[in-house]
């Protein structure tokens, strides 16, 4: 019976979670289980995982306050489009070619470079051009 009763709960959880998931940063259950194995490891399981649950916390409080904000420049840009605050920045991420969590687009690189490499400079000597 008590097997029972646990795989029926189980279930359930299982069902609302999947049905409530939503693409932002994990909140104070996903980071707070990832501080408390992090705390496990450091022998302060508890402190992990309030320090974790707090950094989700405010993880996904950054992310929000971001997506109102392209969501409001979505809007100046559309007059009177319909949807969630969620949904006009996805929009907005989509036309601006920016990242979910990111205001602006990512620059392109120059000249051919690789990300974080700076251009060739002629060297000393070099007189052709």
């Amino acid at each position: 019976m008590r097997r029972l009763i646990t795989l029926s709960v189980l279930a359930a959880l299982a069902g609302t979670t999947v049905t409530a998931a939503q693409a932002e940063p994990g909140g104070c259950l996903k980071y707070g289980a990832v501080g408390a194995v992090g705390g496990h490891v450091a022998n302060h399981g508890v402190l992990g995982a309030v320090g974790g649950c707090i950094t989700g916390m405010y993880r996904r409080h950054v992310y929000r306050k971001e997506a109102k904000q392209k969501a409001a420049l979505y809007d100046q840009e559309h007059p009177g489009a319909k949807g969630t605050y969620a949904q006009k920045a996805t929009a907005y991420d989509v036309e601006h070619s920016t990242q979910p969590g990111k205001m602006t687009p990512d620059a392109a690189p120059q000249n051919g470079a690789q990300p974080g490499q700076t251009p060739a400079q002629p060297q000393q000597g070099d007189t052709h051009l």
